[in-house]
């Protein structure tokens, strides 16, 4: 009998011990979960303080990062102040995202404007240029649309462009795309769930 009541509890211990490991449970986003895509893999750009940029530069935060041009007049404004909004309602944690805007109007779109208009949204923010092959090479590699509207007069075009944002790991990975005017709650929530 007490060799049954042993093997008993040896087997409930054995049972248990596999209990105490939890594996972790895939995050739920809001947003659309693009991971393993591949596309948006890296970038070779520079910033607007004059400083050659790779997605390796960011390794460790999460980040976002927008398609636009410093002169649209509603998509990439509203975009900017959604993700202001986003970094406020993470407080300490904004410490570890970084937001990158990514001009696809390199003609216009100098580093000195970009170092107007992209802080003037959030300090933190960092505004990316290229030169137009440089800007044609990684919109194909991240999969954005952008074309040319002409205008009344030659400096008075717009640019049609995709409006949607991506969302990286802290390996640089990209995790999420984000669709345009949703307001910052989903935003906020996933970029949790990739900081745990």
């Amino acid at each position: 009998m007490k060799k049954l009541l042993a093997l008993g509890l040896l087997a409930v211990c054995v049972m248990l011990a596999g209990c105490g490991e939890k594996t972790a449970a895939a995050p739920t986003f809001k947003n659309v979960d693009i991971t393993g895509a591949a596309f948006a893999r890296d970038f070779a750009l520079t910033d607007h303080t004059g400083k050659a940029r790779t997605m390796a530069d960011y390794k460790g935060k999460v980040v976002v990062m927008f398609f636009g041009f410093t002169q649209c007049p509603d998509v990439c404004p509203t975009t900017m102040a959604e993700m202001s909004a986003v970094m406020k309602e993470l407080g300490p944690q904004a410490g570890q995202v970084q937001v990158l805007f990514v001009t696809v109007d390199p003609e216009r779109d100098t580093r000195e404007l970009l170092s107007q208009y992209v802080p003037a949204f959030d300090q933190r923010f960092v505004g990316l240029y290229g030169t137009p092959e440089q800007t044609a090479a990684t919109a194909k590699e991240f999969k954005v649309f952008y074309a040319k509207v002409e205008g009344k007069t030659p400096g008075s075009y717009s640019i049609d462009h995709t409006a949607a944002s991506y969302i990286f790991d802290r390996n640089g990975k990209v995790r999420l795309l984000v669709r345009h005017n949703q307001g910052p709650a989903p935003i906020v929530h996933d970029i949790k769930q990739l900081l745990l």
